[in-house]
């Protein structure tokens, strides 16, 4: 029986009763009251979520960024000291390796943020192709992440930092930020569809963060209430909307594949997905009979199937039944009506326009 990793805070779980499921090799918590309970919280005031099995990946040296612009599809020149960017990693096929974070510390200094299941694969990846001055360290063990959402996520924390938070922008970050003695990384980037921030500590750091964090208000929340607020919002998780199968123009994340940029893994297929059109798409649908669309659940348009559902649930902020679906592009549009096969039952849905929720500005 495989050994599950556990983050710095597994401890912290046992002291609230939380369960915890075995989530891409990691014994992690779904839900620490309830999933609704903590699904709202974050959507109207403030969640915190241990996401310190996330990997981190340090890329150093004077060829980094010829590095990252062969490896990477986003265009990582575009990226400033201090800035963040969300990118993909591709096969030549135009498969993805993975879809990540990456920061610029300095000219020649990145800090990779990549998925859990993901974090052997990668560095591997990263390493079969990293030349010339290049070094790649995987720090993963040495680092915990946690993140705070929510509309007061800047409030809560605002209360154990003299760091003016409010400089720090979307998809920005600032190194060297003192709570309550603790040293980190605060970005403003996040996972929930919400305003947030996500704190980079060493891992002996966690637990005494943790407890600053709920002593200021901020809601312990579990895996479970990550995923639903992640879907309302339409963000991809990787091995769902996001695999070595399915490209991410097919996925929706096209905004980070800069074809107009020099050669990088994977540019002539996803080139070509950009001007001509993906065979697939991924759409939002929404059943019009009852029954939730789950995970691979077949859709149909007439005797043909046209695609699998990669996400599908009940909305807790919208209280209907949702899913998203990669489908062939001829059934992509809003409006088309199309049947999910649910155990052994066809039930009709109607493709709907996504994000499912947008938070107000």
């Amino acid at each position: 029986m495989m050994t599950l990793h556990r983050t710095p805070l597994y401890e912290v779980y046992a002291a609230y009763g939380a369960k915890t499921i075995d989530f891409g090799g990691w014994d992690l918590p779904v839900q620490f009251t309830s999933i609704k309970e903590e699904h709202e919280a974050v959507r109207t005031a403030a969640g915190l979520f241990d996401v310190s099995h996330m990997g981190e990946i340090e890329v150093s040296g004077s060829g980094s960024l010829a590095f990252l612009q062969r490896v990477m599809t986003n265009d990582a020149a575009m990226l400033k000291d201090g800035g963040a960017q969300y990118t993909a990693m591709c096969y030549e096929d135009g498969g993805t390796v993975d879809d990540l974070l990456v920061y610029k510390k300095g000219e020649h200094d990145y800090l990779l943020v990549v998925n859990a299941s993901n974090i052997q694969k990668d560095y591997e990846w990263l390493l079969a192709h990293a030349a010339g001055d290049v070094q790649v360290v995987n720090v993963s063990d040495q680092m915990a992440q946690l993140a705070v959402q929510g509309p007061k996520a800047e409030a809560v924390l605002q209360t154990l930092t003299d760091t003016p938070l409010h400089e720090i922008k979307f998809f920005k970050f600032q190194e060297n930020v003192n709570i309550q003695g603790v040293s980190v990384l605060v970005s403003r980037t996040g996972y929930t569809g919400e305003d947030g921030f996500e704190i980079y500590c060493q891992s002996e750091d966690a637990v005494k963060l943790w407890h600053l964090l709920t002593e200021a208000g901020a809601k312990p929340c579990g895996l479970g209430a990550r995923d639903t607020l992640r879907f309302e919002a339409a963000l991809p998780l990787y091995g769902q909307e996001l695999t070595k199968g399915i490209t991410p123009i097919e996925a929706g994340i096209g905004f980070a594949v800069k074809v107009n940029k020099e050669d990088f893994i994977g540019k002539a297929v996803l080139q070509g997905q950009k001007e001509h059109g993906a065979p697939r798409k991924l759409v939002g649908i929404e059943m019009i009979e009852r029954g939730i669309p789950r995970t691979h659940y077949e859709v149909f348009a007439g005797e043909e199937q046209i695609g699998e559902v990669t996400s599908g649930t009940q909305s807790p902020t919208l209280k209907k039944n949702i899913g998203l679906a990669l489908v062939d592009q001829a059934y992509a549009a809003p409006g088309t009506e199309v049947d999910v096969l649910i155990r052994g039952k066809r039930v009709k849905a109607v493709v709907i326009p996504t994000p499912f929720y947008k938070r107000a500005k």
